[in-house]
């Protein structure tokens, strides 16, 4: 891949800049306390795909935190000249960082930095996942009645699902599906559940449980009948999903990777995961 197409940083009110250059102060409070919000996009044909739906997200993340955001048309074009920098032609992952600033005061870093999807993600896409289960600590629904959780908001503060993905790769799986205190399946550290039951395409409520509400996972019930399928929310224990005709993991970049094991038991392979990739319009694996 050529140099350019490794990395490409714009920032706000300067534009596109060296992707070696500095942008944020030693006191900025993203870095200090993960003081900030992020949407990550799928950058498609030089485009982020799904650009209104995320900063609709990053706006309601935002004012969950008290946020002073950018407005949504400077981020849109922010997020267009990063992706104008990178190659059409070459599949990329787009992130939208804005952050509180500075310590002392100021206004929000706010910046967009596109790279190159992983080889993993690729391979996830094309050969499944094998995911344990993991307790998030809470009930279904304790963060709907606890808005300090940040249930639903998709902040700078990842050190909690970075951290569970490390747990799953010390245990020789790929990912991880967090439970409640009471037993329900909830989300993956950064991925959506989404799962096939008869003729219903199913995720969790996220109104009713403080899941992060996936853009990815929204568009695919939003158009779930193209695939033959009436849409749904619902609960699920996780034993239940043994029975599911199909379970994925959604998310904005992989898009949709199936489960092939859960908490090391084999789940079949879905008949389904083509036609609902080729909704998602993401590149064969």
């Amino acid at each position: 891949m050529a140099e350019r197409a490794r990395r490409v940083v714009a920032v706000l009110g300067r534009g596109v800049v060296p992707a070696e250059a500095p942008l944020l102060r030693a006191d900025d409070l993203g870095a200090l306390r993960g003081d900030g919000v992020f949407e990550t996009m799928h950058v498609r044909a030089g485009a982020p795909w799904l650009v209104e739906a995320h900063l609709a997200r990053m706006a309601r993340s935002a004012a969950r935190l008290e946020l002073p955001l950018p407005a949504a048309a400077a981020l849109a074009r922010l997020a267009a000249q990063a992706c104008a920098a990178w190659p059409a032609d070459v599949e990329g992952a787009l992130r939208l960082v804005c952050t509180r600033g500075p310590e002392t005061g100021g206004p929000p870093t706010t910046y967009a930095l596109v790279s190159a999807v992983a080889d993993a993600v690729r391979a996830a896409r094309r050969a499944g996942l094998a995911v344990a289960t993991a307790s998030l600590g809470v009930a279904a629904a304790a963060r709907g009645d606890a808005p300090w959780l940040l249930g639903g908001v998709k902040s700078l503060s990842y050190a909690t699902n970075m951290a569970t993905l490390r747990w799953a790769a010390g245990r020789g799986v790929d990912d991880v599906l967090w439970v409640s205190a009471d037993g329900y399946a909830l989300e993956g550290p950064t991925s959506t559940l989404v799962w096939a039951d008869g003729g219903a395409l199913c995720t969790v409520p996220a109104a009713d449980t403080g899941v992060l509400p996936g853009c990815t996972a929204r568009y695919l019930l939003d158009h779930a009948a193209g695939a033959g399928f009436a849409a749904a929310e619902r609960m699920v224990r996780p034993a239940a999903l043994a029975a599911a005709d199909g379970v994925w993991l959604a998310s904005s970049v992989r898009g949709l990777a199936e489960v092939r094991a859960l908490d090391g038991a084999a789940l079949p392979a879905s008949r389904h995961t083509a036609a609902l990739r080729d909704l998602l319009g993401f590149p064969a694996p």
